[in-house]
């Protein structure tokens, strides 16, 4: 396995020639898994050729470590991973189907005990059945869930001792900003809560303002506030392999190699 450093950019349907064609810098990809597990034809044939060049992370939506995982998802992404051999895999802090039903979102989970017993056991068994190390990212979410008790801080800091070393963070960065804003609270006094000693990865990503709150878009640049905060990131956990999120109204593959370089250049000043 190759060890995760520097900047990537989601390989998105809408750019993947453009990019599999770049002579720009790039140092790895994310690919949602749903859009290639299981698959063949053209998704198999965008994978190895990006595999060919660069390392690839699979990050999933429907892992569901709230409740429990779709039937046979697991043996699908692991042979995903094992594919692409990528260090780890990453999915979401939340629950995205109950039973048979797949609510397709990424819904916010109570902040008690019941949920952190949950989701740590379904997270320790997922690194398990797929064989390499998860993180978990920390979703954008726009109202508290009944019975919570917790702050979302110290509710991501719970799951991740109970869940023990095979279990990290993906730091989603908008979303700590945007959570933050729409809930009234200062993002810096959050990041100062957040158990960043277990961040392996970072994201960023755009959002858009409608009236008073902010939504996780991923369409559109990187908010001044966001950088700003991406820097505070840094400066508490070193550098940290950093993802480009930009998934709809994509400009073009250029736009998005832009933002990743000013990434880069700030990255590379940490």
């Amino acid at each position: 396995m190759t060890k995760l450093a520097g900047v990537g950019i989601g390989l998105r349907r809408e750019i993947a020639e453009a990019l599999l064609g770049t002579r720009r810098h790039l140092d790895w990809v994310e690919v949602v898994s749903e859009n290639f597990a299981g698959l063949s034809g053209r998704p198999r044939d965008v994978l190895r050729r990006a595999r060919d060049r660069w390392t690839v992370i699979p990050h999933g939506v429907a892992l569901s470590v709230g409740t429990s995982a779709p039937e046979g998802y697991l043996d699908v992404v692991r042979a995903l991973v094992d594919e692409v051999d990528a260090p780890f895999f990453s999915d979401h802090l939340c629950y995205a189907s109950i039973g048979t039903h797949a609510f397709h979102d990424l819904l916010p989970l109570p902040f008690h005990a019941e949920a952190v017993a949950v989701a740590a056991a379904n997270a320790r068994s997922a690194a398990r059945a797929v064989g390499r190390p998860l993180l978990l990212e920390n979703v954008s979410y726009y109202a508290s869930m009944p019975g919570s008790v917790l702050s979302e801080p110290a509710f991501l800091g719970a799951v991740l001792e109970a869940a023990g070393p095979e279990v990290g963070v993906l730091l989603d960065v908008n979303n700590l900003y945007v959570n933050a804003i729409n809930h009234g609270r200062d993002p810096r006094a959050d990041l100062e809560a957040f158990p960043v000693a277990s961040v392996r990865q970072l994201h960023l990503a755009g959002h858009t303002r409608e009236g008073d709150v902010l939504l996780d878009t991923h369409s559109s640049p990187i908010a001044p506030e966001v950088w700003e905060l991406y820097r505070d990131v840094l400066r508490r956990t070193g550098p940290l392999p950093t993802l480009i999120e930009w998934d709809q109204n994509i400009p073009g593959v250029d736009a998005v190699l832009d933002e990743a370089d000013r990434a880069r250049s700030i990255l590379e000043a940490a």
